[in-house]
C-alpha cells in the first residue's frame, strides 16, 4: 500500500509553481510493539483523561485545548479555530534562497521527506526546477507548516524527485561550546594519532545501510518465541563493558594488530607507524631498464 502524503500544496520558484505532495522518507512503524494489559484480567487497558480537581473521567466531546494566561486561568481554543489559522507556508513551499548543502551544519538536519509532483500537469514544471537545482548543485531553502508548526526546510535533488529535510531552529540547537568548552587543549603525541589513523585505514568500507539489522529487536523476538513455547526466556550474557585505557599506545598497537591480522606487527614505540610499510626502491640513475 502506497504511503499516505503528509502534506499537499505547491512548490514555487519565483513565478513558476507546481502541485506537489510530501511523503515521509522513513517508516516509524514498530515491528515489535506491546500493549498495556491488566495483569489480573488479561484485558487491554485504555488511557482516559481525568479532571485534575474532581477526579472524574472527561468525555471526548468535553476535551478542548487551553492556553495558560496566568495562574490557573486558561483561554479555551477550539480545533476549528486552530485549523482556520493559515499563512503562505501552510499551502506553498516558496523557495526563498539557494545555498551550498555543505554550508548547513549536520546538527540542523531533522526529518527527511520525499517531495514529488501530485499530478501529471505538474510533472514538467517540477522536473525543470529539479534539473536546474541539480545543474547548479544547490539546495533550496523554504518554509512549510507541518503538524501545526512552521519549519524551515532544505530542498535538494534526490533520485527522480526532490528530498525535503526539515531544519531545526537555531534557538533549539545547543551550541557546542556549552558541552565542549571544558575539554582541555594540548599537543597530541603524533605516534598515537598515526596509529589511530592506520586503524581507520584498515576499517574503511563502502557504506551499505542494508547491512544493519536491529539486534535488540531480534533478541525481543527470541524472548517472545520462547514464551509462546512455554520455555524460559533466553538469558543473554551481559556484554563486557569497556574501561578507560591505561596505556593508550599499547591499546592502539594491539588494535592495529587485530585489524591487520595476527601475522602483521604494529610498529614499536619510538618508530613511526607509517614505517611499517617499506618504500619502493627507485632504480639508480643510469641503470634504468631500457624499454623494449
Amino acid at each position: 500500500m502506497a504511503p499516505r502524503p503528509a502534506w499537499k500544496g505547491y512548490l514555487k520558484l519565483s513565478l513558476v509553481s507546481c502541485a506537489v505532495e510530501l511523503t515521509s522518507a522513513t517508516d516509524h512503524s514498530e515491528k515489535v510493539s506491546f500493549r498495556v494489559i491488566n495483569r489480573k484480567t488479561g484485558n487491554t487497558v485504555r488511557r482516559q483523561y481525568i479532571d485534575s480537581v474532581s477526579g472524574k473521567p472527561v468525555d471526548t466531546d468535553d476535551e478542548v485545548k487551553g492556553y495558560e494566561i496566568g495562574g490557573d486561568e486558561y483561554l479555551l481554543i477550539e480545533e476549528d479555530e486552530i485549523d482556520a489559522v493559515q499563512i503562505e507556508s501552510s499551502h506553498t513551499l516558496s523557495i526563498e534562497q539557494f545555498v551550498d548543502r555543505a554550508a548547513i551544519p549536520q546538527i540542523y538536519f531533522d526529518q527527511p521527506y520525499y517531495l514529488s509532483p501530485s499530478d501529471e500537469v505538474s510533472e514538467e514544471a517540477f522536473a525543470v526546477i529539479r534539473e536546474a537545482m541539480a545543474k547548479q548543485k544547490k539546495a533550496g531553502i523554504a518554509r512549510i507548516v507541518l503538524y501545526r508548526r512552521e519549519r524551515p526546510v532544505m530542498i535538494e535533488p534526490f533520485d527522480k524527485g526532490l528530498l525535503l529535510t526539515t531544519l531545526r531552529y537555531d534557538k533549539t540547537v545547543r551550541q557546542p561550546a556549552e558541552v565542549f568548552d571544558g575539554l582541555r587543549k594540548g599537543k597530541l603525541d603524533e605516534e598515537l594519532v598515526d596509529l589511530a589513523t592506520h586503524i581507520i585505514d584498515k576499517k574503511q568500507a563502502k557504506f551499505d545501510p542494508s547491512g544493519f539489522e536491529d539486534r535488540y529487536e531480534e533478541a525481543l523476538l527470541e524472548l517472545i518465541a520462547a514464551k509462546r513455547k512455554g520455555k524460559k526466556p533466553p538469558v543473554a550474557k551481559p556484554a563486557e563493558r569497556p574501561s578507560n585505557v591505561v596505556n593508550l599506545f599499547e591499546a592502539l598497537k594491539k588494535s592495529l594488530g587485530e585489524e591487520s591480522g595476527s601475522s602483521s606487527k604494529a610498529p614499536a614505540r619510538g618508530k613511526k607507524a607509517s614505517s611499517a610499510r617499506k618504500p619502493t626502491k627507485k632504480p639508480a640513475a643510469g641503470k634504468a631498464k631500457k624499454s623494449a
